[in-house]
């Protein structure tokens, strides 16, 4: 018996949880659901994100997350990104894979985003336009600037800091040669801005070629390994590829481009936290959408798995929406529990459902306004009766 985490989220997140679970359950796993109210509504009434949700999932260690809304501009901070930084969920993984029957432009990709969780940008050390501390911040900056400065007004431009340190890149590039070898993958494409932000995107692609060099990885280009030497903290603690794993680098706005043209020649791809967030959302495009996009947040504190579409408000209560991208994070979770036939079965049995096209929402249908297409509840029965003849 496993202890999880149940978070509905809002908007049509307590719909397509239900169907998550429904499938989950039916797959035979024996699991304990701790239910946390976490939506839009009960963050507005307790100002913040319960500390009884931390407390959960801090000790079931694992849990599945619903959408939850997140305002745009205004109001409180996005609950995913908290949830992130208060567990220590370091890792984001968003595989990104072709299913027989989804509309889309290509046939075979099947690739992974090891997107970074904690830095970057994505830190929240922010400075608003206007406030005396901003100026004063842009003030004690350009004293100390060496090179450019800000130029804009003092009380006109707003900062956002991006902090990128040695240990996180190390922990996230050191992650994803773990999930390649454990998932016999063939290759670790590094991904940044380093031609432009030397000094942190710099950092990343150093610490990158030291984790790949203690891995025993096969650099794409040699010229790479030239003063590397490899992560002391690493070296003798992991595996040696002896070259089965290959490393590549690819610049951010290169990778974008290569991933539209031939995103058949890539595997698992490790991004700092803003192009991740980023390249997750075009990976998920190139699979069908965000609709079939699963999502994992691993850590030191426990694991979230979780659809990455939002909570579609307008939507709500009309069991209308698709619950593949819950379900397929169901899959995920019961991976990571250890479970891997029934994860495989869940797999194939969304698989085959989204195959025959019958019984599958709108949204999954050649004709969006295909009379034919089930709910949300109904695509769900179909893939638990489907699992029970697997």
């Amino acid at each position: 018996m496993y202890n999880v985490t149940l978070i509905p989220g809002d908007g049509v997140g307590p719909e397509i949880a239900e169907a998550t679970r429904k499938c989950i359950d039916a797959t035979g796993v024996k699991i304990a659901w701790d239910v946390q109210e976490c939506g839009i509504e009960v963050i507005e009434k307790e100002g913040k994100v319960p500390e009884r949700v931390i407390e959960s999932i801090k000790k079931n260690k694992v849990a599945l997350k619903a959408p939850i809304t997140t305002p745009i501009g205004k109001g409180f901070r996005s609950v995913n990104v908290y949830l992130r930084q208060a567990l220590n969920l370091y890792a984001c993984v968003r595989p990104c894979k072709s299913y027989p029957g989804v509309r889309g432009h290509y046939k075979n990709v099947d690739l992974v985003v090891v997107r970074e969780n904690t830095e970057d940008l994505y830190a929240g050390v922010e400075f608003e336009a206007g406030l005396p501390k901003t100026a004063e911040l842009i003030a004690f900056i350009n004293s100390i600037a060496t090179g450019k400065k800000i130029s804009t007004g003092a009380q006109t431009t707003g900062v956002s800091i991006k902090p990128m340190s040695f240990e996180g890149t190390r922990a996230i590039v050191n992650y994803a040669f773990d999930y390649a070898i454990k998932h016999k993958r063939k290759s670790v494409c590094s991904v940044s801005k380093a031609n432009i932000m030397k000094f942190t995107d710099g950092l990343w692609y150093k610490e990158s070629r030291a984790v790949a060099t203690a891995y025993g990885a096969k650099f794409e280009d040699k010229s790479l390994t030239e003063g590397v030497t490899a992560d002391a903290e690493l070296a003798g603690k992991v595996p040696n590829t002896n070259g089965a794993v290959e490393y590549t680098e690819r610049l951010i706005d290169n990778m974008c481009m290569q991933l539209v043209q031939k995103p058949e020649l890539y595997d698992v791809i490790v991004l700092p936290n803003l192009y991740g967030d980023i390249l997750s959302d075009l990976c998920a495009g190139l699979v069908g959408g965000l609709g079939v996009a699963p999502g994992a947040n691993i850590g030191s504190e426990g694991a979230i798995f979780e659809a990455t579409h939002g909570s579609a408000p307008k939507y709500k209560g009309q069991n209308k929406v698709n619950p593949t991208a819950l379900i397929l994070s169901g899959k995920l979770m019961l991976e990571h529990l250890g479970e891997k036939s029934a994860a495989d079965r869940l797999e194939r049995a969304v698989s085959a459902i989204i195959a025959e096209g019958k019984d599958v929402t709108y949204d999954m249908k050649a004709d969006r306004n295909d009379p034919t297409a089930v709910g949300t509840q109904q695509m769900a029965e179909a893939i638990c009766a489907k699992i029970r003849t697997l």
